[in-house]
């Protein structure tokens, strides 16, 4: 049965952490990362405050192969980041786990991450595999995407859930429609581009954690007598 944790590392105890090397009071979010496997792409986005030394130090950063600008928007950058995801512990302790990254946000300081693990037992490795790579894990929330009441926001981080809120109530999903990405852009001050992205990975969170979740649990509760 499936779990979600909610985990918090030194920015400096893993290679992605310690390639950004954000300064203090910058915010970094990952919007993205495709795939979790032998190279990965992530996408995260900083303030336009801090952009010409985010890019500097990525940039000379051995691990990067190169950083590309994606979208603007008033005072949010979405990055792409080519790296070798091999050379980081914590994200090929995932990958070796089976676990799944649903969201990370990063201060100079410390990293949070939302990953879901196929099971509880699969945590406790994952738990222990940091332990043994020297990984100073805190784990936060723990619950089972199976049974909704205990985990009251299904796996999406506060921008994905500020961000569908916002369009159910401003009419998005109306019909016909009362309010455009634009629209959403504009009042949370991002991309266009980000607001479609964060409104796809909300419902696919949303789904995965509920319907998808309780079916799951359905077939393995009640596997027919042959």
């Amino acid at each position: 049965m499936t779990v979600i944790a909610h985990l918090r590392i030194p920015a400096d105890s893993f290679e992605l952490g310690r390639i950004l090397e954000l300064e203090s009071g910058t915010t970094a979010e990952l919007e993205n990362m495709v795939p979790l496997g032998e190279r990965a792409v992530p996408f995260f986005s900083v303030s336009e405050e801090v952009r010409a030394d985010f890019e500097a130090n990525v940039q000379d950063h051995p691990s990067v192969d190169r950083i590309v600008e994606v979208t603007r928007h008033e005072e949010e950058r979405l990055y792409s980041l080519d790296w070798n995801v091999g050379r980081d512990v914590f994200f090929q302790g995932i990958v070796e786990l089976d676990g799944q990254l649903l969201s990370a946000a990063g201060t100079a300081g410390t990293w949070e991450f939302e990953i879901r693990f196929p099971t509880h037992e699969t945590l406790s490795e994952f738990q222990d595999y940091c332990a043994s790579a020297h990984i100073d894990l805190e784990v936060g929330r723990i619950y089972n995407p199976t049974r909704p009441g205990t985990g009251i926001w299904y796996g999406l981080t506060a921008a994905q859930r500020d961000t569908l809120m916002r369009a159910v109530h401003g009419g998005y999903y109306s019909i016909p429609r009362e309010m455009s990405t634009q629209d959403l852009a504009e009042q949370l001050g991002i991309s266009d581009q980000a607001v479609t992205e964060r409104l796809r990975r909300a419902i696919v969170g949303l789904v995965q954690n509920t319907l998808i979740a309780m079916e799951e649990d359905s077939e393995e509760r009640f596997v027919p007598v042959e």
